[in-house]
């Protein structure tokens, strides 16, 4: 079989003397040229411990690849760190990343005639960036994904990112002195790594390799360690045998390997994050996959994994007790898994986890079908007449499955952090904040600073909070978000009022607000729809051409 039927345009074409001279000048010899080129997407960056070693990775990929005998050539593209723009205005750019990421891999890869493709990924918008590249461009390719950080300490106390956010709570509710206060953000995070939880990019990256798109134990081998260099080696050296059988992200993709991931992220308790990009992934690769699909599979999957942030182990825990292919062997043995799925190791998922060990006796991480932390899934999908279009909420059983309160609403999140920080939220409280959705953020900022607030000032049961934005991994609490239609584009989370009685029903899957059908529609007659809050730039853009949430968020739908 030809390997080379991409690079060929460029390497084997006589006419095409500029390009090969080109080729000689950055150091490939003329039996390189006959090899086929891979290129090696790094979103590796300084600015951040989840992306900060992917470049040093980025070199074993290739590493990997040259030994097995094609030419890996690293290029880099964006990053955008969530935990330090969190409660920023540059929250605002992060989703809108996701779309950057794909679209720069796919012309790197295009125009400069790769045939394949493997991405060094972090941060949790660089995997569903990275995934809808592969996805459009269709060579054979790989995820790499750079691992999860090693856990903080602090007077005894293991600690993550989102101990950071929640201290700010306890600092304001003044239940931790400034000296504590320091001493957790100073000990959160010792190094290299992804947020430590089964937050987004734990999520996605699990995720991904339920789906068939990374190799095995890449989602749970930690950042730092031989371990995940070894890793980033094998997955170069996988792209051979994937050009070798021609295997591409479309005889991967399906239905059927849509359900693995969603089932797995369900399983693990992850991120309400994971809907929005899964969405994309689906409308990427063509498969029919909505709202309902999660709905669907959370009603017959339980939640059994003790993980942060509801529960108390992180994702260097879930690694000692067997890993995500361990995990995916409970699940295989129990029907839960489509064992048939193809995928990057050129083996079906029932072949990969055949030769791989099950979960450690002894664990305490994966509770027992028997005694689940909740016998369905987490992930609840409302509809309503305040989320019309649907609405994603994270109940994990632990807030209850009912709230009924008092509207306390926000133009945005920075008026709710204020208002937070003065203690204008009262038990019994729904705190809406509005105006942060996709079009109106716009880029659907996430909600980590007000919930952790919340959860940080007691008042994690006693208060919930709605957002046409979105949430971290990180958030937990009784949260739902993506209500859409947004309030930008007339949705009724927008007009609501303060004191107005709202019901979140996790049972009967509903969000609404207690208004009779003529108070709204004169509500409605009354709104005037502002001004995007950006006039120019990428954000503007973004604004222009983003869809709905309970589409994804998607920007190629003109």
């Amino acid at each position: 079989m030809e390997l080379n039927k991409h690079s060929k345009n460029v390497t084997q074409d006589p006419t095409q003397p500029a390009a090969q001279a080109m080729l000689y000048a950055i150091g490939l010899t003329e039996e390189d040229l006959k090899k086929p080129l891979i290129g090696v997407a790094s979103t590796g960056y300084e600015g951040n411990p989840c992306n900060m070693h992917l470049n040093d990775l980025a070199l074993e990929v290739k590493k990997g690849i040259n030994e097995s005998g094609a030419v890996g050539l690293v290029f880099n593209t964006i990053g955008v760190s969530d935990g330090i723009s969190m409660g920023t205005y540059g929250m605002r750019y992060s989703l809108p990343s996701r779309d950057i990421i794909a679209d720069s891999m796919e012309t790197v890869v295009q125009a400069m005639n790769y045939d394949g493709l493997a991405t060094v990924v972090g941060c949790d918008k660089n995997m569903p960036g990275a995934l809808i590249a592969m996805i459009r461009l269709n060579r054979p390719s790989v995820l790499v994904y750079g691992g999860t950080i090693a856990s903080g300490c602090f007077k005894d106390k293991k600690l993550d990112v989102v101990s950071a956010f929640e201290a700010w709570g306890e600092k304001v509710a003044g239940t931790m002195n400034d000296e504590d206060y320091k001493g957790v953000i100073q000990n959160a995070c010792p190094g290299a790594g992804a947020c430590g939880g089964m937050y987004t990019a734990n999520t996605m990256a699990s995720a991904i390799e339920a789906l068939g798109m990374a190799m095995p134990y890449n989602s749970s081998n930690p950042a730092v360690g031989p371990a995940k260099q070894n890793d980033a080696i094998n997955s170069g050296r996988a792209l051979q045998q994937l050009l070798e059988k021609d295997i591409k992200p479309s005889d991967i993709i399906t239905r059927k390997s849509m359900e693995n991931a969603v089932r797995l992220l369900t399983l693990l308790g992850g991120s309400t994050n994971a809907v929005l990009h899964f969405l994309a992934i689906a409308k990427a690769a063509d498969v029919e996959f909505t709202l309902d699909d999660f709905q669907r599979i959370s009603d017959t999957t339980p939640f059994l994994a003790d993980l942060k942030p509801s529960g108390k182990y992180l994702m260097e825990d879930l690694h000692r007790a067997g890993g995500v292919p361990a995990v995916m062997k409970f699940m295989l043995e129990n029907g839960m898994l489509h064992g048939d799925c193809l995928t990057v190791t050129g083996k079906t998922i029932a072949e990969n986890l055949a030769e791989l060990p099950g979960l450690k006796e002894g664990q305490k991480i994966m509770k027992p079908l028997s005694a689940p932390i909740k016998p369905t899934g987490h992930l609840r999908i409302l509809y309503g007449n305040l989320a019309e279009k649907g609405s994603v909420a994270k109940i994990t059983g632990k807030e209850g499955t009912y709230f009924s309160g008092p509207a306390k609403v926000y133009e945005d999140e920075f008026f709710a952090n204020a208002g937070i920080g003065k203690g204008e939220v009262k038990k019994g409280n729904v705190v809406v904040i509005r105006y942060e959705g996709p079009k109106g953020g716009p880029g659907m900022p996430e909600m980590l600073k007000p919930t952790s607030a919340i959860m940080g000032a007691g008042l994690g049961k006693e208060v919930a909070l709605i957002t046409d934005g979105r949430f971290s991994g990180g958030t937990h609490g009784f949260v739902v978000g993506h209500v859409c239609p947004e309030a930008q584009e007339g949705g009724l989370i927008g007009l609501v009022k303060d004191g107005d009685i709202i019901t979140i029903d996790a049972e009967k899957n509903q969000i609404t607000v207690d208004l009779t059908d003529e108070e709204i529609a004169e509500r409605k007659a009354n709104w005037v729809q502002p001004d995007l809050k950006v006039k120019r730039g990428s954000l503007y853009k973004y604004a222009r051409t983003v869809s709905e949430a309970s589409s994804g968020c998607v920007t190629d739908e003109f």
